[in-house]
């Protein structure tokens, strides 16, 4: 049994000392002092690695309305408030849910700060039970935005809800 064992170890040993043997040539580079050898260069148009984020900015958001607006308060925070909107969905497995602001940048109009809440929503899956259908979005707004306004209005494809400030 020990002899099993130590020829087996032996052989690995052995086969792991094969890879070393070989050798690579990196092609030299002009500004080579500079660069971190640790750090992977940049590929201009793009790949494997890029990240989620940059591919998705590109892409228009394709959400459409939540079916109703269940709940929406909103809570303090440094520098401003936290709007939170719980809504529910028509079918279940909707995802990407968005606040998205009916005027440019959230501003106040007449004193009205406006959303929609959003959702990017299939439509090939089943209905199921309200907790399944359930969303929550949220989003930031500056105390300069709310000096401004007196209400924040939240919509849905079916009903709105107002907060008045």
């Amino acid at each position: 049994m020990k002899r099993r064992v130590f020829l087996g170890l032996a052989a690995a040993g052995a086969l792991a000392g094969c890879g070393a043997r070989r050798r690579t040539r990196r092609a030299a580079r002009a500004d080579a002092e500079n660069t971190n050898p640790l750090i992977p260069e940049r590929d201009e148009e793009g790949g494997l690695f890029q990240s989620i984020q940059e591919r998705r900015r590109d892409a228009p958001y394709e959400g459409t309305p939540v079916a109703t607006i269940t709940n929406a308060e909103i809570k303090p925070a440094s520098g401003g408030v936290i709007l939170r909107v719980e809504g529910l969905t028509l079918r279940q497995e909707a995802f990407d849910v968005r606040l998205i602001p009916e005027h440019p940048q959230g501003e106040p109009v007449n004193g009205v700060i406006s959303y929609e809440l959003r959702a990017e929503q299939p439509e090939d899956t089943p209905q199921g039970p309200e907790r399944a259908r359930q969303v929550l979005a949220a989003v930031f707004i500056s105390r300069k935005k709310l000096g401004a306004a007196r209400e924040i209005r939240v919509r849905a494809a079916q009903n709105e809800r107002v907060i008045r400030l």
